[in-house]
């Protein structure tokens, strides 16, 4: 018996990744850039129409068919563009000079002149992130005025544009290595509040809305934490040691930190220095408690309360003043 001819399910054709569908919709861009400098016009407007429909949120596409259409002379259409660029990306100086330059042709001096207002703002706000990067890449940890000029720089472009969320960023970093850590604090809860909003607002993807969300939320408690931490005894101040010292050197700080305050150094002294030479000596026996035991300096590190555990520092140094070297 012969055979049936069936008809075979065909294999599903494999969907391309976003990554190889942005490298195509460039593939599409730069052959219409080969056209417009060939000034084939048609042409190029198609290859960025092309670019467009394979990546619709990238402004400069929406740029550079814009472009297209004002050597076109359809300058209502290279309207729609230009206004569709500086919306998905605020901050496209190109997109407002074409905006303000299609106003002018289509004859509206007021929207024009509107245009190359947000233009003249967008050039100033760029030249302070450009300003702010420059810091910000090139900051010197040793040298304050540096991180100060950041932290300036950023606060001028927050002046200019409230919404300006890298700058946020920037500044709270910058706050955090000067340890202002309130300030930091203030500013990753304003990014975090402003991020959760607009994501709703904008209606962004669950999954990237879910991802910068997190990323600010660890940022914020980041800082809270740092906060936390320096309402509290100073541990390594006290020792006058650095966070990354080895044991060694804490053991070194502690006994120059413990003869130098030690009561009987003191006897002579008036009740007061004695007094308060004491409490000294005794913060100093605190520290070395902590410090000098690896469990207790990594719940200290990591901002735990010591007390958690009934962890009471400094009783042992209470009992007794006796010298250390004795």
């Amino acid at each position: 018996m012969a055979a049936e001819d069936c008809d075979m399910p065909m294999a599903p054709e494999s969907e391309m990744s976003e990554e190889e569908i942005e490298r195509e919709a460039e593939g599409f861009k730069e052959q219409g850039n080969a056209f417009y400098i060939k000034k084939d016009y048609s042409e190029a407007f198609n290859f960025y129409t092309k670019a467009i429909d394979a990546c619709p949120k990238n402004a400069s596409y929406y740029g550079n068919r814009a472009a297209t259409l004002m050597m076109l002379n359809r300058h209502r259409e290279a309207l729609e563009d230009a206004q569709q660029a500086v919306r998905m990306d605020d901050m496209f100086v190109k997109g407002y000079l074409r905006e303000g330059k299609c106003h002018l042709s289509l004859g509206n001096g007021m929207a024009a002149s509107r245009s190359f207002q947000r233009l003249k703002h967008a050039k100033a706000v760029l030249e302070y992130e450009r300003m702010a990067e420059i810091d910000f890449e090139k900051r010197d940890f040793r040298k304050l005025k540096k991180l100060e000029q950041a932290i300036e720089d950023c606060t001028n472009a927050i002046k200019l544009d409230e919404t300006y969320i890298k700058a946020y960023l920037r500044r709270a970093q910058c706050y955090l290595d000067t340890e202002q850590y309130e300030e930091a604090v203030r500013d990753y809860e304003k990014v975090y509040q402003t991020e959760k909003t607009k994501g709703k607002e904008d209606g962004h993807s669950l999954l990237g809305w879910l991802f910068s969300a997190c990323k600010h939320k660890h940022l914020l408690k980041t800082a809270q934490l740092e906060l936390k931490k320096s309402k509290r005894k100073d541990y390594y101040k006290i020792l006058g040691v650095d966070k990354n010292a080895t044991d060694d050197e804490i053991k070194k700080a502690y006994r120059k930190r413990a003869l130098m305050h030690h009561p009987d150094r003191h006897s002579g002294a008036s009740p007061e220095m004695q007094k308060e030479e004491e409490k000294k000596f005794k913060e100093v026996g605190e520290a070395f408690t902590v410090l000098s035991d690896p469990k207790k300096k990594a719940r200290y590190d990591s901002g735990q309360d010591l007390d958690e555990e009934g962890m009471n520092m400094g009783v042992a140094h209470r009992k007794s003043t006796r010298s250390p070297f004795a």
